[in-house]
């Protein structure tokens, strides 16, 4: 039961707005800071200042998807105000107090660990992976219409990386009639990618077709597209990378070739706020289900 939870959501985007009625209309307590710009007809809701907050009360605290950056500082859309995550406020709540979160970074393992508060990183987990998939599949065929100047049909596409989002991006544009390739390093990955009636090659060898590709999807979340593979592409060459900050590629070294190269971040927060955060909500009600009070 979700009944007389009390829930702290510190900063987030438009996604989050989706969250908050979810988890109020389930009669959670939700209190709310980096959200100043906007107003809640529900009484399950009220603003906070971070220093009025009785920490010991809380269940539970939701960051947004990027988390926080190196130093706790949490990214705001709904307010001009900087909030931060620190040990001190961390260690105020009970021992159950679970943090959730959409990806983690080595500043919130260590706060997590030396509080010993239980972390839980959203976009780890299959069903949310999956699910989010969608919008940011529809969002990335979005962006490549909006950013080129030929149709998608009969487009080269190459699509690094076969996982929860590679697979559904790869299955999209071949829908639509593009001639998809996918990289992957797994046996099994190649399996399903010839299962999907799709064109695959190794990682390790796509520069030997990455010259004829129009469109090149990263999803790798290391430096994949780097000199050497830019060196390899036509100029025409448009490319989206969706991998979580700071990209897998050098686009730095694109922009001095001509090449576009776009950091796509936060597509389905942007293109389908509220789909993203009925899935965001929907799974972090049964996480609130579970929490222990031991």
């Amino acid at each position: 039961m979700t009944k007389n939870l009390k829930v702290l959501v510190m900063g987030g985007d438009n996604r989050y707005l989706e969250v908050i009625n979810k988890l109020a209309s389930n009669d959670v307590r939700v209190f709310l800071t980096g959200f100043d710009q906007l107003s809640f007809s529900t009484p399950y809701v009220s603003h906070r200042e971070l220093m009025d907050i009785d920490f010991s009360m809380l269940d539970a605290i939701l960051l947004p998807v990027s988390g926080t950056d190196s130093n706790g500082v949490i990214e705001t859309t709904y307010s001009d105000k900087t909030i931060k995550l620190t040990e001190y406020l961390l260690n105020k709540t009970p021992k159950h107090c679970v943090i959730y979160t959409g990806i983690v970074n080595d500043f919130l393992v260590n706060i997590a660990a030396s509080t010993n508060r239980k972390l839980v990183r959203l976009f780890s987990r299959n069903d949310i992976a999956i699910y989010n998939s969608i919008p940011t599949a529809e969002a990335t065929l979005k962006l490549a219409i909006e950013e080129t100047d030929f149709t998608i049909h009969g487009s080269n596409v190459l699509i690094l990386g076969f996982g929860r989002i590679g697979m559904t991006i790869a299955r999209l544009f071949s829908a639509i009639g593009a001639n998809v390739t996918v990289t992957a390093r797994k046996t099994e990955h190649f399996a399903r990618i010839s299962e999907m009636g799709l064109k695959s090659i190794s990682t390790e060898k796509m520069d030997r077709i990455i010259s004829s590709m129009d469109i090149c999807i990263n999803t790798i979340p290391k430096m994949i597209i780097d000199s050497s593979v830019i060196n390899n592409m036509s100029t025409s060459t448009l490319i989206l990378d969706l991998a979580s900050k700071p990209g897998g590629t050098d686009f730095e070294y694109a922009c001095k070739k001509g090449i576009k190269a776009i950091h796509a971040l936060g597509l389905p927060g942007k293109t389908a706020p509220r789909t993203a955060g009925e899935i965001i909500g929907s799974v972090l009600l049964e996480l609130l289900n579970e929490i222990d009070y031991e």
